[in-house]
């Protein structure tokens, strides 16, 4: 992405990264897909913006220039390290219009609401209603939201408030790490939410099923599954290689449904395609493809999935109808995004 707004030349991202002494940040969101999302965020000079996930600090670092002297940031993290060296090194750069706290950003934070932007830089299982409550009514959101109970499979959405209701205004491919209750070192390596089976040994591999509330109470369906991707029968090379992953991660749980897979296997690579409690098949994000066995059902409705992707001439993100639907579970009360296929295609 080339930067495009003059701020991102005045804020040293490497300051925050790779401070001398701090040292460098291991598990952090790429520089291009922070800017893009504070692009879409539109700060103006003098908003008061939520930021969810301190991170380096180099994020908050943008969202204050853009907010100017007169603006207010306030930024938290689940981690007491994270907010506590970002707030350091804004004060050594003299930055003082934000703020840095520990708290749970599934809950907002109150004490400073109302807000006119903002942003997550994390994966919460879905929109919580507490942010759209401290949003001003001509606020703007930018967050990671799922688009299934699977991890790996998210959008950014762009939403507003219409008649005091959120609505998606725009989206595009992309994700962040999932949000977490408490800190964690990495949260990539295994997520910490829906993941049906994983192994720790020889190496760490997950597989997430979209079938779960069929399989047994001890995942055995999904522990089947996850062994046949791990020692496969078969093994091909996608023809049309190379992938656009992020459009395939999409209209996969169109074609897919309920039987769509997310799989990461020992190689370190994510795989996504069609399991069942016997048969299994994916495709890997350097176009290989694995299964259980030739003649695999599963190979079969992955090879379908593919053709009708191509069909549908690899949908970018604008392609995809979207929709937030309430869900008022006790465990986050808020809305699910989901997709369906555009009206075009």
């Amino acid at each position: 992405m080339t930067a495009v707004d003059p701020v991102f030349d005045r804020v040293p991202e490497r300051y925050y990264t790779h401070n001398e002494h701090r040292g460098e940040t291991l598990h952090r969101s790429a520089a291009e897909a922070i800017q893009r999302d504070v692009i879409a965020l539109e700060v103006n000079e003098g908003a008061r913006v939520l930021e969810i996930g301190t991170g380096t600090g180099y994020s908050g670092a943008l969202l204050a220039a853009r907010a100017g002297t007169t603006g207010r940031v306030t930024s938290i993290d689940i981690s007491d390290h994270l907010a506590g060296w970002a707030d350091r090194l804004h004060r050594h750069r003299g930055v003082t219009t934000i703020t840095c706290h520990v708290a749970d950003g599934m809950s907002g934070y109150s004490a400073h609401a109302p807000y006119q932007r903002i942003v997550a830089w994390c994966a919460p299982p879905r929109l919580p209603r507490a942010w759209v409550d401290q949003l001003t009514p001509d606020g703007r959101i930018v967050a990671c939201l799922p688009i299934a109970a699977q991890p790996s499979t998210t959008l950014i959405a762009t939403i507003t408030l219409s008649a005091g209701q959120p609505r998606v205004e725009t989206v595009a491919f992309g994700g962040y790490a999932q949000s977490t209750a408490t800190a964690v070192h990495d949260a990539l390596t295994i997520p910490g939410r829906w993941v049906d089976h994983h192994i720790d040994q020889p190496q760490p591999a997950w597989i997430s099923v979209g079938w779960r509330d069929h399989d047994d109470p001890q995942h055995t369906g999904a522990r089947t599954a996850l062994n046949l991707l791990l020692n496969p029968g078969h093994t091909e090379t996608y023809e049309r290689e190379p992938l656009d992953w992020l459009s395939w991660t999409a209209y996969s749980l169109i074609a897919g449904g309920a039987r769509r897979t997310v799989a990461a296997l020992g190689s370190g690579m994510r795989g996504i395609g069609h399991t069942t409690v016997t048969t299994a098949a994916v495709i890997l994000t350097d176009g290989t493809i694995l299964a259980n066995a030739a003649n695999s059902p599963s190979l079969t409705a992955l090879r379908t999935w593919l053709r009708q992707w191509e069909q549908a001439g690899r949908p970018q993100a604008a392609w995809f109808d979207t929709n937030l639907v309430p869900n008022d579970g006790d465990d986050l009360p808020g809305w699910d995004l989901r997709i369906t296929a555009g009206t075009s295609g």
